[in-house]
């Protein structure tokens, strides 16, 4: 199936502590329906030091289940649902608020 959010695309957080923010996706892992979001469940990890790493503090994102984001759609600016057309024999997102195409020929 295809994903509705792919690397690169904004989005909005739905739920969670950073409920309302709008950021750009780093990552996308389909197996478990995850998504890496730039400056968004950012943690702290206490981390023994080890030959390699030299230990403490370090900040890091953790990914958020898909069903958390919405895509924010690049011709309206506004966070929409998102659906699939099937334009020129590609199969394409398009944004069901403004009936707009989200992927740039195709892509």
């Amino acid at each position: 199936m295809a994903s509705k959010i792919k690397k690169g695309d904004l989005v909005k957080v739905l739920s969670g502590k950073d409920k309302g923010r709008q950021e750009k996706v780093l990552e996308v892992f389909p197996a478990k329906q995850t998504a890496l979001v730039e400056n968004v469940n950012k943690v702290k990890r206490h981390t023994k030091p080890t030959q390699a790493h030299a230990g403490g503090i370090i900040e890091k994102l953790l990914p958020l289940a898909v069903s958390r984001l919405q895509l924010v759609c690049p011709s309206c600016k506004k966070a929409a649902r998102v659906g699939f057309k099937v334009v020129k024999e590609q199969k394409v997102r398009y944004c069901k608020k403004c009936d707009a195409p989200i992927d740039k020929s195709g892509k």
